[in-house]
């Protein structure tokens, strides 16, 4: 837009791209604000979702998990029995009866806590 030319008050009506993109900017974006010399001030940017915390730490969940308050690579792995590994990100490893141990690996299911007697089956392992 030139200077000398008028803002089209009708043809930004029909274009909301702008508008919505600026709702959003404000909505993830900390207003820098004059404020008291004694007024809480934030420190760090501001998130659109709250991070996710394993226990009183924050994660990064495209490349770590929780796992019993402990961060863990999604590509660890560890034994199940003695001859069966699994993911504990995404699986539990289950006793399945007691005596004469048999494991069985279960899947996690995402957004509950998971459990041996609820989860399901991913693969039984070898004695």
């Amino acid at each position: 837009m030139h200077s000398a030319e008028k803002f089209n008050w009708a043809e930004a009506e029909r274009q909301p791209g702008p508008v919505c993109l600026t709702i959003f900017l404000l909505q993830c974006a900390k207003v820098v604000t004059v404020s008291p010399p004694n007024a809480p001030t934030a420190s760090g940017p501001w998130l659109c979702q709250p991070a996710p915390r394993c226990g009183d730490q924050i994660y990064n969940p495209v490349e770590q998990c929780c796992d019993d308050d402990t961060i863990l690579p999604l590509n660890r792995t560890r034994l199940c029995g003695p001859n069966c590994t699994f993911w504990p990100c995404f699986e539990l490893c289950c006793p399945e009866s007691f005596g004469p141990q048999k494991f069985v690996v279960k899947l996690k299911v995402l957004g509950v806590k998971s459990r041996c007697f609820s989860s399901p089956t991913s693969r039984n392992c070898p004695r």
